[in-house]
């Protein structure tokens, strides 16, 4: 069994991860830090976990852990690695932008269906955004062929938990109830990640991801449609794509598609459609899930060589 402490065990994620792990085969939760709920028991924050566990919240950490999750709000990754130094033989696998983009670090990007060998090898994960999550497995397997001519367009619904737990003008329930707004149009943070992916599969490509996020009246889950110019048929998109992800045990291509078919699962489910030119990928996933916590998970996995479903075997909340 692994050793596996979480930073900044207050939030969703966190609270997704322990509740992974405390079923996981091969782990074991070592520690959970929180500055701010030092000496409570995680089920005082992560209520559905009643029951579940006698681990409480702490200050202190263990610099010896096999791996180490990073549940920090965006800019504080860094800032808290600069800070505290784990071992050598420490993973360490970040939630937050800090590591997304390549640079002067030795984060791999977290993607498994398509850097597996990459995370399989690394010491470090940067574990993708959800919205990059959802719109990246849409749209790269064309990449990969290097079969995008043309502009990508894309629309897509996050539930309130993408906004993590600080409430907001627009996460407070009477605001977001029976209501439906767009928000950082063609601006969105995640297309750098998408971007950057996109020119590592296809070096030529040199269109555009046009992005237009969306906030929606339920708590949880991504759904996504990407459309784009394509020459091939419907069932030479599918053939594709089935080729691409023959490996992938979280992706499956349907003929029916909606958010209750992957809510609290890994799963990513694909809808292939053609009209005219166009080829419309519809993409739908969990954002806390695979779009954050369950990846991280599966990223663990490649890196210590476990089976890549290990621990999240998990039934959709589909009633």
């Amino acid at each position: 069994m692994i050793k596996a402490g979480i930073i900044g065990g207050a939030g969703y994620t966190a609270g997704e991860l322990i509740r992974i792990l405390l079923n996981h085969p091969e782990a074991e939760i070592d520690f959970v830090y929180s500055t701010s709920q030092p000496g409570k028991p995680v089920s005082t924050i992560h209520q559905d976990l009643a029951g579940e566990t006698e681990i409480t919240f702490t200050d202190t950490i263990n610099r010896n852990a096999d791996v180490v999750f990073l549940c920090l709000g965006h800019g504080n990754s860094k800032k808290f690695l600069a800070e505290n130094h784990f071992s050598e033989n420490t993973k360490i696998i970040d939630l937050s932008t800090d590591f997304r983009m390549n640079g002067d670090h030795d984060f791999v990007y977290g993607l498994p269906e398509f850097f597996k060998s990459e995370i399989q090898s690394a010491k470090n994960i940067a574990n993708p955004g959800c919205f990059a999550t959802a719109i990246s497995l849409a749209i790269l397997p064309l990449a990969k062929s290097g079969e995008i001519k043309s502009d990508w367009h894309v629309n897509a619904v996050t539930g309130a938990t993408g906004s993590g737990t600080s409430l907001s003008d627009t996460t407070h329930f009477t605001w977001r109830d029976n209501n439906f707004s767009s928000y950082k149009s063609f601006g969105h943070q995640h297309l750098n990640e998408i971007g950057q992916s996109l020119k590592m599969l296809q070096p030529d490509f040199s269109s555009e991801v046009n992005f237009i996020p969306n906030r929606g009246n339920f708590s949880r889950g991504i759904h996504a449609t990407a459309y784009t110019e394509y020459d091939g048929s419907l069932e030479d998109a599918k053939k594709l794509y089935s080729e691409v992800y023959s490996e992938a045990p979280f992706i499956h291509l349907v003929e029916d598609i909606h958010l209750k078919q992957v809510v609290n699962t890994n799963k990513c489910l694909l809808k292939l459609e053609k009209f005219g030119n166009k080829l419309l990928v519809t993409s739908v996933i969990d954002n806390l899930l695979k779009g954050a916590s369950g990846q991280a998970v599966q990223n663990m996995n490649l890196i210590f060589g476990f089976p890549e479903d290990a621990g999240l075997k998990l039934k959709a909340s589909y009633f």
